[in-house]
């Protein structure tokens, strides 16, 4: 396989809490992902994307890490883990770890030291600071979460910092040691036959050493925010030019053993830059932002945002995701530009599948399934139960895969309760359901990423977008023409004669024009 096969690669996220339980304790466990993985495979994708399965006291869902370097029990263990890797190899699949290497859970044992006193070994792997003589934290940095990011421990008489929990005290990457600890775990993974990994929160590892204060969000909003986090620029707290060279060392370490680095660039202020900033030479392979995964669905919003990366960093690689386990999935989040779900869902794949560079699909999402109706009492992601009813948290993108329509929970696991809960809407999207269906949703996924293996330039073609007014988004790349209607109307646009229709919905080419129904698309060939 070539050694640059992340820049057009289609990567399968897979929450393994809920992909699949092989042990009937109603959650998703290592054994059951390898059970899983030939429909990943026939999906046609390049690499599986793992969220957290390390020992974890699961307060944010395994992103608050207690051993960097093992399997928690809920998932198996290490020689469960070498038979996913060796499975997923069978395939012809690579496995991406998500690797959260900015903050630890506060019972990782290094934290446990950290926290005794300011002169052992490891006092300053973390990020601690005096308070202010009034005793008020040492600046005016929140949380994620809501709240301060500072919390007092009295064994030392400091604070310490943390970007998302309180329980998730952040690592200090001014240390040297930390830097090493890090780049040594990658190398533990890859020496298992991992090859790559995604870097959760890659732009918070570096906070400004001075501590100074974050300057005021002075963006217009719509709505007064939840989040204190919501009110700041985090011009100090996150994005310090020091981690672009923490990524260079990280990817320094796992270059040589063959493996890929895609980083999560979590960011509202200045997003396509901070991007094309974490994915210039050298430092990571490709990322990602969240820029389109909001609430956004234009025709102009999409342009702007491919437009301006290769603007800034035309060599680069990006990561385009419209969904994954911290969002609405997207046919629920874009559902007010829809005519039917089943059409808008194969509109945006048609869309994603089509843009040049590495695309990442979200468990689910081949399937076309909505976010799920959930109750209060039925919620365990910490920023629901915090900020409920206004935001219902991420629990609705994390619910367990169906697999069977008629099975027990929809053939996700044997238990008569699970995590959270298999809803209906659900089982009528199940895999079975949809496997042997020519014109569902999954069947289209399947045939459209077959075609996009047939576009070996895609990883790094140039786009040429066309000036259309919305809701019509097109463009030219790598010999093809793909025009899209956004909307939920009609629309009629001039395109060459000379073109060969390789996919299409709702759309009718004729003499030199081209009509799209809504939510319609064209992907064609441009015959030269």
């Amino acid at each position: 396989m070539a050694d640059d096969w992340w820049r057009k690669a289609v990567v399968y996220q897979i929450y393994p809490r809920s992909f699949q339980d092989s042990t009937g304790n109603g959650s998703g466990d290592l054994r059951g992902i390898s059970r899983r993985l030939g429909h990943v495979a026939d999906l046609g994708v390049d690499a599986v994307w793992l969220s957290p399965i390390y020992p974890s006291p699961m307060r944010d869902m395994g992103y608050d890490v207690s051993n960097h370097r093992d399997i928690d029990p809920m998932f198996g263990n290490l020689k469960d883990f070498d038979a996913l890797i060796a499975e997923a190899h069978r395939l012809g699949l690579r496995v991406i770890l998500d690797q959260v290497l900015s903050h630890t859970a506060i019972d990782h044992p290094f934290f446990a030291e950290s926290r005794q006193s300011r002169g052992n070994p490891k006092s300053d792997w973390f990020v601690w600071a005096d308070g202010k003589p009034d005793g008020t934290p040492p600046n005016n940095w929140q949380a994620i979460f809501g709240g301060p990011a500072w919390e007092w421990e009295p064994k030392r008489r400091q604070y310490y910092f943390h970007n998302f929990l309180t329980e998730q005290p952040d690592l200090n990457f001014h240390n040297p040691e930390v830097r090493v600890w890090a780049a040594d775990t990658l190398r533990f993974w890859m020496n298992r036959g991992v090859d790559g990994f995604r870097l959760d929160t890659a732009n918070f590892y570096v906070h400004d050493a001075e501590l100074r204060d974050n300057p005021l969000d002075e963006r217009a909003m719509a709505r007064p925010t939840l989040r204190t986090y919501d009110m700041q620029f985090p011009e100090f707290s996150k994005n310090r030019p020091e981690a672009l060279e923490v990524m260079a060392e990280l990817r320094a370490a796992v270059e040589p053993m063959g493996g890929v680095l895609i980083g999560e660039i979590g960011e509202s202020h200045h997003p396509i830059e901070r991007l094309a900033d974490y994915t210039a030479p050298g430092r990571l392979h490709m990322g990602y932002h969240p820029e389109m995964m909001g609430a956004t669905f234009t025709a102009a919003h999409f342009r702007d945002q491919i437009e301006r990366y290769y603007a800034l960093n035309p060599d680069g690689v990006p990561s385009w995701a419209f969904s994954n386990h911290d969002v609405p999935r997207h046919v629920t989040r874009w559902a007010s530009h829809a005519t039917d779900p089943e059409s808008f869902a194969k509109l945006c794949a048609a869309l994603l599948l089509s843009l040049p560079g590495s695309v990442c699909l979200y468990q689910g999402e081949e399937l076309g399934l909505p976010v799920p109706p959930l109750s209060f009492d039925e919620l365990v992601d910490p920023e629901g139960l915090r900020f409920w009813p206004e935001n219902p948290g991420r629990d609705g993108a994390r619910t367990p895969m169906p697999w069977e329509a008629e099975a027990s929970q929809a053939g996700f696991s044997t238990a008569p309760k699970t995590w959270l809960p298999v809803k209906p809407v659900h089982r009528d999207l199940a895999v079975d359901r949809q496997a042997d269906a020519p014109d569902s949703v999954l069947s289209f996924y399947r045939i459209l990423l077959a075609w996009r293996q047939t576009l070996p330039a895609i990883g790094g073609m140039q786009v040429e977008f066309l000036d259309l007014d919305e809701p019509l988004l097109g463009f030219r790349t790598g010999g093809l023409l793909c025009l899209f209607n956004l909307g939920c109307g009609e629309v009629t646009v001039t395109i060459p004669d000379a073109l060969k229709a390789d996919h299409v919905q709702y759309a009718v080419t004729k003499e030199g024009r081209c009509h799209l129904g809504p939510n319609g698309f064209l992907l064609a060939r441009l015959i030269t």
